[in-house]
């Protein structure tokens, strides 16, 4: 299946998209990993990405469209977590594909719900692992189970930044799920529950089960 995961941060479309490869065997791309990967390799891509993002700039449509263009040759079966952002990206990826999209899965969670969910979060400054108060405590209280070193709330996770980030994303992707849905792609998932209990209703709204 080719499938594009549409939500706001926090919503667990990462999660998501980690269990139906789990189940399927899809391959998950999300941009911000083909970034970092692009960097950290110090392709010709990935140098012209780290100046924008050293800089402090989001990285240009065409420079994201052709790191994502370049991962999906060869693909059949893919989910994408983090891509299209806005509507030249979705129209350029339709020029990509040699076969169209299956569905577009747009996670659906209020703003209030994802405050919690995000302000919730808890990271290791050391090894940067993350944790959750409600649903994934760390063992050792207030410290990193792994390293031992006192956790930390991200800057950005403070309810004021969140309510922009969420802003910014919801003004971005209006009219990417209007697009999809006069495509007659979008598929609505209710993001608030469980992990599991949101898997099968993402199961149901792909026909999977």
């Amino acid at each position: 299946m080719r499938l594009v995961f549409l939500g706001a941060p926090g919503v667990g479309k990462g999660t998501q998209a980690k269990k139906l490869e789990q189940a399927y065997g899809w391959t998950v791309i999300a941009t911000g990993d083909l970034l970092r990967a692009a960097i950290a390799n110090n392709t010709p891509l990935g140098q012209q990405a780290k100046q924008y993002i050293e800089r402090g700039e989001l990285v240009p449509d065409a420079l994201v469209n052709q790191i994502v263009a370049e991962r999906l040759q060869g693909l059949s079966d893919f989910i994408l977590d983090g891509y299209p952002r806005n509507l030249a990206q979705a129209e350029m990826l339709e020029q990509m594909l040699s076969q169209p999209l299956d569905a577009v899965v747009y996670f659906a969670l209020d703003t209030e719900a994802l405050i919690a969910r995000l302000g919730g979060r808890r990271i290791c400054p050391n090894c940067g692992a993350v944790y959750h108060q409600i649903a994934n405590p760390s063992k050792a209280g207030d410290r990193c189970e792994r390293c031992g070193t006192p956790l930390v709330v991200r800057e950005d996770d403070n309810p004021e930044t969140i309510r922009n980030r969420l802003k910014v994303y919801e003004e971005q992707t209006a009219p990417l799920i209007a697009y999809y849905e006069s495509k007659n792609l979008l598929r609505r998932v209710d993001a608030d529950a469980t992990p599991e209990e949101v898997f099968a209703r993402l199961l149901q709204a792909l026909g999977l089960q």
